[in-house]
């Protein structure tokens, strides 16, 4: 097995050092707090943009930002936050908005869509459906090209943006261009060798996972529902095409590679895997210079499967 990353046991030890309760043991609203303060110790002072501005669509409330050179009738993302569903907002993936802005030339959106408990499965999904058929209807308005969007996230948001993607080619959603997937969940069997290698001791742990699940999903009924684990899906044909990003020392890492060679062979896919990193670490430039990296990465490879 490759070895973790100086930057990324750097990471892991300031969290330790920190002291902090794992998120499992505490409720959610406390648990938003926490991560929110974690991740903005954990980030570069954010970039300058060209313009930025909230709006509230259709009852939901969303940030916008346009990188510098975005072209007129150019490229959006709607980026969807990670946060296991529960946890985690607009303003905790800022950093990262901002810098696939700049880096992508593009406009980028993120909603701040409903969490659970309080609204459950598949509560964050009917958001990002009113979210991105929004950003369609209103692309003159902002000035971009509405054959060109694409959904992504990390994480949470990576499993919400793949599902966006099938509910796509299935015409229930908007037509999108490209799907970015950030170190995604696929799956909610939580029994992979990722699971059980990297469950404790490498940032996200399983015991976390089973928290986020159990308040994301309330019952087992949903654990083999696609909308849910989209590696359960029939058949991946028609999907936009994909960019994934895979960290090596996760607990997701297992079930987001099954859905990259899934993807690979009944589309357009290119991957990439950071061997040596942790999950979140896009979401740590201050601590792990590789977040940036991998940003600039993703957003080449955007460009390379969706021009």
């Amino acid at each position: 097995m490759t070895e973790l990353d100086a930057s990324a046991a750097y990471a892991l030890q300031k969290m330790s050092a920190a002291n902090a309760p794992s998120i499992a043991e505490l409720t959610p609203p406390a648990a938003r707090l926490q991560f929110d303060a974690g991740y903005a110790a954990s980030q570069l002072k954010h970039e300058d943009v060209a313009y930025t501005a909230e709006e509230d669509w259709d009852g939901l409330r969303v940030k916008i930002w346009r990188g510098h050179g975005a072209e007129p009738n150019g490229r959006a993302l709607l980026y969807l936050h990670g946060g296991g569903w529960v946890i985690g907002s607009i303003g905790s993936h800022e950093d990262i908005c901002r810098r696939i802005a700049n880096r992508a030339r593009a406009v980028v959106v993120s909603p701040e869509y409903r969490l659970a408990p309080e609204t459950p499965f598949p509560g964050a999904i009917e958001d990002c459906v009113v979210a991105l058929g929004h950003l369609r209807r209103n692309a003159a308005a902002l000035h971009i090209d509405p054959a060109r969007i694409a959904v992504g996230g990390d994480s949470a948001g990576g499993n919400l943006a793949a599902v966006l993607a099938l509910l796509a080619r299935d015409g229930v959603a908007p037509d999108i261009a490209a799907q970015l997937l950030i170190y995604p969940n696929t799956d909610q069997a939580q029994d992979s060798e990722s699971f059980r290698r990297f469950g404790e001791g490498y940032g996200l742990t399983a015991r976390e996972m089973r928290w986020f699940r159990d308040h994301y999903l309330r019952t087992e009924g949903y654990l083999h529902d696609w909308r849910a684990a989209p590696l359960k899906a029939a058949s991946l044909k028609g999907v936009a095409p994909a960019a994934v990003i895979l960290a090596g020392h996760d607990v997701l890492y297992a079930e987001g590679a099954a859905y990259a060679a899934r993807l690979a062979d009944e589309g357009r896919t290119v991957v990439r895997c950071w061997p040596g990193q942790i999950h979140g670490f896009l979401s740590m430039s201050a601590l792990i210079p590789e977040a940036v990296e991998a940003a600039h990465w993703l957003c080449d490879a955007w460009r390379d499967i969706a021009p």
